[in-house]
């Protein structure tokens, strides 16, 4: 396992565990053990060398720090993990050790690995983003006729409601799980190509084996060897980067909405959550924070995949290793912040009465467009714009509320009445159709099959 200081808080704990020094070993000696499957069925492989193998692909067999040394020499992992491969089976089946690693190159055992833990990543992946749009469906439906502000440039807008804020959110997670649907026959191939793709080394039996060795670890077989062409691996890191924006939206906005001049909306509460060293009324937004963090730092790590796309012939010198931490690194920040989105998604409290007090701080004003919708069709457009703006700068001049300056208005009380300014100066009555994106978002979510 990792020791990062930070892990707990920016990782969630299976996907370190994917990522984890063993779970890197792993993935390569499944390769290994895969590949002297695939042989032997080709007929390059006896079957007790097989064996041998497979007995030793172990990832605890290994010393991890013994082979981070020899890395810094080595250039890649696979070449000294491979060494140490060949050393255990020698000490038990000798004859065995010749056939270790047979036509496969070191960036065939990174890659294939690479690949296989992405497939556990993205099964991580698809399962918290389908949680978490499960409960925010869940939530969005709860809070569809809840009314609170609309904000454009941070200022008071019109009204919305929560469940269409959080049904932004859900169509959003939708869109990404369609994406990672989609490129997943893609992601999940098979990296075989030996010293410069070719395969030269397996002469005639290079199809059958590679053929075999794609089916014995269940992936897809591509067109042709990829040690240099990286579009499968930045167009997944793409997508998680998209996913780390969208949750990073969410964490925004309810970091907005908990700040004590709005305190509409917060984060689940817990002994010790949000705290402050100094200050015990303290109440921070910890797990905004990480989506937040998520947002600002996974755009970075995808422009680091993007550079390092033009890489030389038949392999890379330098960009090829610009990878190794990066889409891992990438992959982890987003569990994390997938985790705390459930959390918040979950949890979050909601002070309905606070989001309509809210509405009412400046007096009317965020229903001005209402009346003036009205109007206009009575006044003309830029009669009726005018007229509200004028009854507007009164309503803050006077400090009055919108409703009491347009009932004193000859020019609006002649078309308006009583009844009706009272209705269009209601939040409730101007919603819009923010109940029917909330039906629209849940219902593209319930017809998403994964």
């Amino acid at each position: 396992m990792s020791n990062q200081l930070f892990d707990a808080y920016f990782t969630a704990p299976a996907m370190r565990e994917v990522f984890c020094d063993r779970g890197r070993l792993q993935g390569m000696l499944d390769f290994e053990a895969a590949l002297a499957r695939a042989e032997a069925a080709a007929g390059l492989v006896p079957h007790a060398a097989v064996v041998a193998i497979e007995a030793a692909c172990k990832a605890e067999r290994y010393d991890v720090r013994a082979l981070a040394e020899a890395i810094a020499t080595a250039g890649n992992s696979a070449i000294p993990l491979v060494k140490a491969l060949g050393k255990v089976i020698a000490s038990g089946v000798p004859e065995a050790e010749r056939y270790v690693h047979l036509g496969a190159t070191s960036q065939d055992a990174m890659d294939t690995g690479l690949v296989l833990q992405l497939r556990d990543a993205l099964g991580l992946i698809d399962a918290a983003l389908a949680k978490l749009a499960d409960t925010l469906a869940r939530q969005a439906l709860q809070h569809a006729d809840t009314p609170l502000v609309g904000r454009t440039w941070l200022q008071h807008a019109t009204p919305v409601t929560l469940g269409m804020k959080l049904a932004g959110v859900l169509g959003a997670l939708t869109r990404h799980r369609e994406r990672l649907k989609a490129l997943r026959p893609r992601l999940l191939v098979l990296q075989f190509g030996g010293a410069s793709g070719s395969l030269a080394a397996l002469g005639s039996k290079a199809l059958p084996v590679a053929e075999a060795l794609a089916g014995q670890l269940q992936l897809n077989l591509p067109e042709q060897p990829w040690h240099t062409q990286r579009d499968r691996l930045v167009e997944f890191a793409s997508v998680l980067g998209m996913i780390a924006g969208s949750l990073g939206k969410f964490g925004r906005d309810i970091s907005l909405l908990m700040q004590t001049e709005a305190a509409e909306l917060f984060e689940p509460s817990a002994p010790g959550k949000g705290g402050s060293s100094t200050m015990p009324h303290k109440r921070n937004p910890v797990g905004a924070a990480v989506l937040i963090g998520a947002a600002t730092r996974v755009p970075g790590l995808v422009a680091t995949l993007f550079a390092a796309m033009p890489q030389e012939h038949e392999r890379s010198l330098g960009l090829w290793h610009a990878e190794w931490e990066t889409l891992p690194d990438i992959c982890c920040l987003v569990s994390g912040a997938l985790h705390h989105a459930q959390q918040i998604a979950e949890g979050m409290e909601v002070d309905a009465a606070r989001m309509r007090r809210n509405l009412d701080l400046t007096q009317g004003l965020v229903l001005a467009e209402a009346v003036s919708i009205v109007l206009a069709q009575r006044l003309g457009r830029d009669r009726a714009h005018h007229l509200l703006e004028l009854c507007c700068q009164r309503a803050v001049a006077e400090g009055r509320h919108l409703r009491a300056v347009l009932g004193d208005e000859p020019q609006v009380s002649a078309e308006l009445g009583d009844e009706e300014l009272d209705r269009l100066l209601d939040p409730a009555h101007y919603l819009g159709q923010a109940r029917v994106w909330v039906a629209r978002a849940v219902a593209e979510h319930q017809r998403f099959i994964p």
